[in-house]
């Protein structure tokens, strides 16, 4: 299961956000068993509509939703490139992730003490950012060093790694991520074995009070230090900022799901902005889903985009990937809209695919096996 990081300097929300979402979803999880895998590491489910509307359609006895796993990784601190606080633990437990949801507290609160003494988000990013490329060019510069003496003896995948290294070092000297340099896709691919940290696919969390959420979220850039932030994140790692409110969904914990949703109505709200933060990073990770009905069962499954349809069985057990014959695809849309797979069948919306078959996300399949 791949895993997002959850990172951000203390005090800005961060261990409100893990320990809220790996709790609150633990009752939408009934039959996706949740588990703390240690104290610092949750399955979350992902939250999908389409599942309740299948399983109303196909009168299914259970809904199965698919997960994806959050790490609520040890406060940073400046200078923890270096080590100072719990830094080498900070930067290895980013190095074990898959991408990185970095808190952001855009919210004024003088009971909540910011260690820095103001409320400064883009200061805050700016820490962060600066200790993960320190890391970066320390781990640059020791490959580099090891990597010169085999390419003097004439080794070509040295070489290769040497030329990646002249385009990254300055790049990333010069206050970029990785994730944005200039590379061929070849390069891309070599990149991903030297796990730099700044390579991590990253979308940013601003954590706004409860009494701002339902106008930051109408209008994000109407929140001085939400704009901020949502403009410094797609200039500088053309990535997403999503706002949430920590608190609201701490608050929410304890509550039933119909007691939750007026609690956010009474708010003026749909959402905390954790569902759709959950959502973000799902696909931030290149993860899709495709998806099965039945009186038995309506269910999520996972798979990296751009899976053919074969590896696409396979994750449902390895022999329907063995022993793949075909896969009979409806999109959701359509067998909503048509209301039955025969409907769907007569309409010509269900078709037959083969081996070669990209599967996208939202396709209800059944799929055709021999062993």
């Amino acid at each position: 299961m791949l895993k997002a990081g959850i990172v951000g300097l203390p005090n800005v929300g961060k261990s409100t956000l893990f320990n809220a979402v790996t709790r609150t979803r633990k009752a939408e999880a009934a039959n996706y068993p949740f588990c703390t895998i240690d104290p610092n590491i949750g399955v979350v489910t992902v939250p999908d509509e389409r599942l309740d509307v299948l399983g109303k359609l196909s009168k299914s006895e259970k809904i199965v939703p698919t997960a994806i796993e959050f790490v609520d990784i040890a406060g940073l601190v400046e200078g923890a490139s270096e080590g100072a606080g719990l830094g080498n633990q900070f930067l290895a437990n980013i190095r074990e992730t898959d991408a990185i949801v970095q808190v952001v507290r855009c919210f004024q609160n003088d009971d909540i003490i910011h260690e820095l003494g103001s409320v400064d988000p883009l200061r805050d990013i700016e820490i962060i950012n600066s200790e993960l490329m320190i890391a970066d060019l320390a781990t640059l510069e020791k490959r580099k060093s090891s990597r010169e003496k085999k390419a003097k003896g004439g080794d070509k995948e040295a070489k290769q790694e040497l030329a990646l290294m002249e385009k990254l070092i300055p790049h990333i000297d010069g206050g970029n991520p990785a994730l944005t340099a200039d590379l061929t896709d070849e390069e891309r691919k070599l990149l991903r074995d030297f796990f730099l940290l700044t390579s991590k696919r990253t979308i940013f969390a601003c954590n706004v009070s409860e009494e701002e959420l339902a106008a930051a979220q109408e209008n994000p850039d109407g929140h001085e230090m939400v704009a901020k932030v949502r403009k410094y994140a797609a200039e500088t790692h053309g990535a997403e900022a999503i706002v949430i409110s920590a608190r609201i969904e701490e608050e929410m914990i304890d509550l039933e799901p119909d007691e939750a949703d007026e609690f956010l109505a009474d708010m003026g709200v749909k959402d905390s902005g954790v569902s759709a933060l959950i959502k973000s990073v799902y696909h931030l990770l290149g993860l899709r889903t495709y998806l099965t009905t039945g009186e038995k069962e309506s269910r999520a499954w996972t798979i990296t985009e751009g899976a053919k349809a074969p590896a696409a069985a396979g994750v449902i057990h390895g022999d329907f990937e063995r022993g793949f014959i075909a896969a009979e695809v409806v999109h959701y849309d359509d067998l909503i809209e048509l209301g039955s797979r025969a409907a769907a069948r007569d309409a010509g919306k269900l078709r037959i695919e083969g081996k070669d078959y990209e599967v996208k996300d939202g396709d209800v399949i059944e799929f055709r096996f021999n062993v």
